[in-house]
């Protein structure tokens, strides 16, 4: 009994419903979380600019953390990189290759390279002593609080609902009494700690019964799982032609990704980088300067450049698995 629960069939099994249980217990949080802030009359504008849009990130955050603590420094920081490249490539380009993906001028002109700028700045705090450590956590995390205070501002003083997309889901949502919101957010972080911990136990046995580091499985399974959620609602939207947002969200959650979940995951446990760390990195910015480029062309992302989104983050793949 004891060899079944070290086996890989098994470790496979707790990856996929650690995966289930981080996706509900997410939505459980957000849901119980915003339904609090209602009863005590947050807007709807700062519900969705905050716990909403932070809820899209926290399968990210729990798994990094998790990684982080238990000194699985290479899980860490190749979940949160390899979703931010997953969501460029794969998210978007999906989306472009089922239909035309409209690009906003405020991702084009402000959101994309500050992310960007956040995945430089991650490359030299880790690349000056090849680990983030406490103090590197805690700069993240007030530019993230900045980051959060430029997006509540721009939507306050935008004349349409482009930058309120995150504020009309809060709305949308359904106000529960306070001990069922309490109830929602106790099941949520619930299924957020034992997701997360069941995803880098899972992670970790099948890297070590294959011989492969933890490194590649955080860039390619883990970072697939934790980006699901995203994936899935991009494609829905396709096919309903309402991808006018995207781009911008996709890009969002990559900035959450670099500032609030290694912001944190830093600053509880100091987190090593290793050379292979670096070299992602430098490709993000690679990747990410190429979407910047194709988006500025015609400020929209066709099928002909979807597709090449997604050959170029297979060649990545490949890349990764071979090196």
């Amino acid at each position: 009994m004891n060899t079944f629960f070290q086996s890989v069939p098994f470790a496979v099994v707790l990856l996929i419903i650690g995966f289930a249980f981080l996706v509900k217990g997410a939505d459980a949080f957000v849901e119980g979380s915003s339904s609090i802030a209602k009863h005590f009359q947050v807007p709807s504008l700062i519900i969705g600019m905050t716990i909403v849009a932070m809820g899209t990130s926290l399968p990210e955050t729990a798994v990094s953390v998790t990684a982080s603590i238990a000194g699985s420094n290479a899980l860490a920081v190749s979940n949160a990189v390899g979703s931010n490249i997953f969501n460029l490539m794969v998210v978007i380009g999906v989306c472009a290759v089922l239909t035309p993906v409209a690009v906003q001028k405020s991702s084009l002109k402000i959101d994309i390279p500050f992310s960007i700028v956040c995945a430089l700045l991650l490359l030299v705090l880790g690349h000056d002593r090849m680990m983030l450590t406490r103090v590197n956590g805690l700069i993240l995390i007030v530019l993230f609080a900045f980051f959060i205070l430029y997006m509540i501002r721009s939507a306050q003083h935008s004349m349409n609902n482009e930058d309120s997309e995150f504020a009309a889901e809060a709305a949308d949502m359904k106000v529960m009494s306070v001990p069922k919101s309490l109830i929602f957010i106790v099941i949520g972080i619930a299924g957020i700690t034992l997701g997360s911990d069941w995803v880098v136990d899972g992670a970790k046995t099948i890297a070590s019964a294959f011989g492969i580091s933890e490194n590649l499985i955080g860039l390619t399974i883990v970072a697939f799982g934790t980006s699901l959620p995203e994936l899935m609602t991009s494609i829905v939207a396709a096919r309903k032609n309402e991808v006018d947002m995207a781009l911008g969200n996709a890009v969002g959650s990559n900035i959450f990704n670099i500032l609030m979940v290694l912001g944190i995951a830093s600053a509880l446990s100091p987190i090593a980088f290793i050379q292979e760390n670096i070299i992602d990195i430098i490709i993000l910015v690679g990747f990410s300067f190429i979407v910047w480029l194709m988006a500025w062309t015609k400020h929209r992302l066709d099928k002909i450049e979807g597709l090449a989104m997604i050959l170029l983050y297979a060649g990545y793949v490949v890349y990764i698995c071979i090196r």
